[in-house]
This record gives structure tokens, sequence and C-alpha cells, in this order.
């Protein structure tokens, strides 16, 4: 037995590896047996000295298990308690989601009268804008559809087309009334409001919104006519806004307005919240620490506060800066007082809401815009005349999150940040943007190259390692493929600006576009109808070259075509397939040309060393089949 060097007290041999009641029991039994057997020897159940043994190892069980079940819950992959999960969840940028709604496009129609002038032409004075928000009901148990944007039938572009046709024609067979249509997402959800009444300034401000199947918060508004904008932290305090692409706001860049019907800004938010999910039922507010003395949208760079810190004392020397918000200070936008706050939120979602195709039929809440001196009878037709209807069933309405599925998005999403650091983030960066500011079908991101200076004359080249190429294509009016206009590259400039490494340099550029034709030759099995083979043929052969399909740098294999062409019912066997290159602006075919001969290796085609698409422009007439005996 060993004795402490500080005092005459003998050193005890004891264990702490002990957690449960059983070994705790038994550790205490040896324990007093070792160092009191004559004080104590009855370890009978009975036992007055038992009971006490027994309460010890009760009560240590229990604070081990506490112990354990607190840091249990401090891990992602361990936690059980939803409560813990949301925060654990809110830490690695993933916000959990207490409901799920369903989503579907809903056709939405109006009529427009015509003209009634030697053209018959449609009236545009009388087409409509119905607001972001206006609502649909579905006749599958009364579920309330809501549109996620704004629906102009003033606008026609290859991202939001409007399709026209004649509806109704007079007794002169002349056009009296035409139809348009719109496809637009829909999701299930219910619009309700709230207020909160806020008195003097409080910094950091938490409301509490209690409610079922909430989706999200639209809009804030105090009474004095203040929004105040939801951002994914408190110190973010710019957001991307959207300008409708017009004269007055561009005088250049007003010229595309058919391929991009907004211009994309940077906008400041002095006014911002931020919120999360504390329970399945509650949704906590939170807003800046900001008061009308001390806010930070007034801030002006200049040499006094760039980093030595803001005129209120507060040091900036040892602050990592971010470049978009370098001016940091800790007021994270202002805060509401003295007012009463509307909280415009939406609810719904759940497996209900997964409604049939063509029962989105009923219009409900429908905020419609109209030019001023207008015929007050034929106005009001044309509002009633608007009509929806879902082709496609509503799908993607689920439940709350259960316990697994938070813990696994939350992992999954934090591996999937919001910064451009690879290739594909590029890509996927680039086709995200929303299509209201330009369309972009194609995308595809290579390393800048320059001409090596020491080997000018063999056109050797070397990478820039300080630029990236992005080549980008979008689509016109009919689906095909076309350059991006300049204000669609200058949106997404504005995109990809909030996203990209500070080290990046991006060149946005034209990918090239590389028209063919295809020919085939096949043999049919005697039993079959000879033109409905080949008409199977030639669709399948449409369905392989859809251009939705295809991307910048693909190749064509051979193989894959024959291949189709031999799985349609009723061919025998395909006897010959030609590809050749379509080019000519006069017949609607792009200006390039390419060898396909020269650029096929071992029955593959492939593109071109500056990134190019294959695409067949007219599918109608550059795919043909003959059938031969």
């Amino acid at each position: 037995m060993a004795y402490s060097t500080t005092n005459n007290t003998p050193q005890k041999d004891i264990k702490y590896l002990n957690k449960d009641f059983n070994t705790l029991r038994d550790q205490l039994i040896e324990y007093t047996q070792t160092y009191y057997p004559q004080t104590f020897n009855d370890f009978s159940e009975g036992s007055p000295g038992m009971m006490f043994l027994e309460m010890a190892a009760y009560v240590g069980d229990v604070l081990s298990y506490y112990t354990d079940t607190q840091l249990q819950e401090t891990f992602l992959l361990l936690s059980q308690e939803k409560k813990n999960l949301f925060n654990l969840a809110y830490s690695l940028g993933y916000r959990p989601k207490v409901t799920k709604a369903s989503s579907t496009l809903l056709e939405v129609f109006q009529l427009l009268p015509a003209k009634t002038d030697n053209n018959y032409t449609p009236d545009y004075d009388y087409a409509l804008t119905m607001g972001e928000g206006s609502s649909f009901s579905s006749t599958q148990g009364g579920i309330s559809f809501v549109t996620e944007q704004l629906i102009d039938f003033n606008i026609s572009s290859s991202s939001d087309p409007t399709d026209t046709s004649v509806y109704q024609i007079d007794g002169d067979g002349n056009p009296q009334y035409y139809l348009l249509k719109k496809n637009i997402k829909v999701i299930s959800a219910v619009r309700k409001t709230t207020t909160f009444s806020v008195g003097i300034a409080e910094k950091f401000l938490k409301l509490n919104l209690n409610d079922n199947n909430i989706i999200n918060i639209e809009k804030i508004e105090d009474s004095n006519g203040n929004i105040y904008t939801e951002v994914d932290y408190l110190a973010q305090d710019t957001v991307f806004s959207d300008q409708i692409n017009n004269k007055a706001n561009d005088s250049i860049l007003y010229n595309d307005k058919q391929s991009s019907p907004y211009l994309m800004k940077i906008k400041k938010v002095p006014r911002r919240f931020t919120s999360r999910f504390t329970s399945n039922t509650n949704l906590e507010i939170q807003f800046g620490a900001g008061t009308l003395s001390n806010n930070d949208e007034t801030i002006i760079p200049n040499p006094t506060n760039i980093g030595l810190g803001i005129n209120d004392g507060r040091n900036e020397l040892d602050r990592a800066y971010d470049p978009s918000n370098f001016l940091f200070t800790g007021t994270y936008g202002k805060a509401p007082s003295n007012t009463t706050l509307t909280v415009t939120y939406l609810i719904g979602g759940g497996i209900s809401s997964n409604v049939a195709s063509n029962t989105i039929t009923k219009p409900e809440t429908i905020f419609t815009v109209t030019k001023p001196n207008l015929n007050t009878n034929t106005r009001s037709f044309i509002i009633a005349s608007i009509a929806s209807n879902n082709p496609q069933a509503a799908t993607g309405g689920g439940d709350a999150e259960s316990i697994e599925e938070i813990r696994f998005n939350s992992m999954a999403n934090f591996a999937a940040q919001k910064r451009i650091v690879t290739k594909d983030d590029y890509i996927l960066r680039t086709l995200s943007m929303p299509s209201k500011f330009g369309n972009v079908a194609k995308a595809f991101i290579t390393q800048d190259d320059q001409l090596n200076p020491l080997n000018t004359e063999d056109n050797l080249r070397i990478p820039n390692p300080l630029a990236l190429n992005l080549y980008t294509l979008g689509y016109d009016i009919n689906k095909n493929l076309s350059t991006l206009s300049n204000t669609t590259k200058t949106n997404l400039a504005t995109y990809l600006e909030q996203y990209r490494m500070l080290t990046d340099a991006i060149n946005i550029k034209d990918a090239f576009v590389v028209n063919i034709s295809v020919n085939f030759k096949i043999r049919v099995s005697p039993g079959f109808n000879n033109q409905e083979v080949l008409l199977n043929c030639i669709q399948e052969v449409q369905n392989f070259f859809n251009i939705d399909k295809w991307q910048i740098g693909q190749p064509i294999i051979k193989s894959e075509i024959i291949n189709i062409i031999i799985g349609v019912i009723g061919v025998q066997s395909v006897q010959d397939i030609t590809y050749n290159n379509e080019s000519g602006e006069s017949l609607g075919y792009s200006k390039y040309k390419y060898d396909l001969q020269s650029a096929t290796i071992d029955d593959v085609i492939f593109p071109s060393l500056d990134p190019c698409i294959f695409e067949v422009k007219y599918p109608n007439t550059d795919i043909k089949g003959q059938i031969i005996t």
C-alpha cells in the first residue's frame, strides 16, 4: 500500500471505468472489503449497510447516465433530442424542414381581345400582370397553391415564354379573342399574417412565431412601411434584387429585354432578420442591434475607419475582413422600435398536398395590374377569363423531417457550401441563376490558357493560373441553342461575384454550336408495318438528340445510336448511318463548320478543343430514315 507524499494518508486504489449500477455496486463492495474489513462485513441483501452502498451505486448510475447523455447530445451523429439537432443543424448551415410543400407547373390562361384594325393582332394593352403570391385551389381536398414568381403576360422570352393562339373568331372568320398561356411554378401553401407590437429598441430582438407547418416567412413590414429582409446571417448586409429591364433602368441593356426581362442588382438591406426553428411549431425571428444613431448603412470608406475601427471606439486591427463587408460593425442591421411589425408567412405542405393532375383549376386570390384608361367592361371580362390547370400531379409534399433525416441532411449540407471552389461548383451555380435574369442552358468551365512565348511558331499553349473561361449558351424562343445576350452575361457576372473566390478571374465566353443531321437505313422484319417502324426509329433518334440531354464537350458515340435503333420493335438490322455537318446562317444553322470525319476516332465523334456542343437544330427534317429491302 502506497502513502501520499504530502501526508500519511494511504493512496487507495480507485477505478474510474465503472458507470452502470451493477459495476458500481460490485466496486463499492470490493472497496469496503479491501479497506474496511473490520468495520463492515455484512454484505447480505437485507443489511442496512448494503442499502447505503446500493443507494450510492444508484446515484452514480444516474449521474453517469446524464453525463453521457449530455455529452452525446453535443455530437450530430449521436444526438437524439430534436431541439439539440435543430441547434447542431443550424451551426452547420442547414435549415431543418418542419413541413415539405408539394410543387408543380401550373398552366395559367387569359383571354386577350384582338385589335379591330386590318391586322387583327392581339391587343397587349389588356395583358395582365399577376403578382407573386397569387393563389389557386385544387378540387382535390381544397388544397391551396401559391405562385413563387411574377406572372407577366406582357413578357415572352426563352426562359418565360407566352404561348399565343386564336381562341374565338367573328362571323367573318377574323380573330376576336386570343388565348395566352404561361407555365408557372406553384407550391402548396396558405398565406397568413400576424402582428407584433415592439416598444423601445432592443438589441437582437427575438420574436416567436407559433403555428403548425410553417414553410417560410415572405415579408416583415413595420407600421411605417419599412421592409425587413430575411438573410442567412445577420452580418449579411446585401441581397440580390431585380429591376424590370426597361429603358429607364438601363438604356443599353434594355435592347435585350426579351431574353433577360429583369436586371440583377445588389441591394443593401440595413433592415434585416434571420429565422430559425426551435421546434416543429415555433419559428424564432431575430433582428440586429442597430439603432437610429448607430447603423451600418451610412458608413463611407475612408482612411480613418478602414482597419482602425469605427469612431465609436471599436478596434478593427485584429479582424479578418470579408471582402463584401470590410466595414464591419456590430450592429448587424437595424432593430425595430416603437412600431407594429406585420409578418406574412406561408404554411402548408404535408402528404395531403400531393394532388392529382388536372385538379388545380380554381383561381382564388389574383393580383392583377393592367394599363390605365382601358375599357372597363373589356377589362372586367379579361380578368374574369383567368383560368388554370396542372397537366402534371403536384408532388414532393411531406411531413417534418425525422431525426435521422435532419442528421444526414446536415452532414450533406456542410460539404456543399455556397462558395465556388471546384469546376462543378461553377457549373451548378451558373445554371442555378434565376431564369428571370436570363436563361443559361449550358455551361462549361476550363482553365484559361495563352500562347507560350517560347513556342509561338508551334502554337503551344500554357495554362493561365489567374483566370478561368466560363463557356455558356442559352435557348432562343424555339428552344434552339443561342449565345447569351449582354444583359444575361452582365446578370451572370453579378450573380457569380457573390460566390467566387477572390483570386478567381472569370471570362464569360460563348461556346460553339455544331449543327448536325443524321441519316440512317434500316431493314424491317417481316410482318411489321414499314412506316410505323420507321417513325418509331426516327422518334427514338430525336429523343436521343434532345438538346436537354446534351452538354458542352460531349462526344457522339455511334454505337449508342445503333443500339437505340436496333432496340425498336420490328427492326431487323441497321444497314448504314451517316452524320453530316449543317451550316449556313441563312438557313438558321450555326455559322461554324466542323469536319466530322476527321474528328471520328473508333466510331466516336469527338468535339473540338474549343468547347463546342453538337445540336440537331431541326429534328423533324435533319433526322431522316430509309427502309431498304
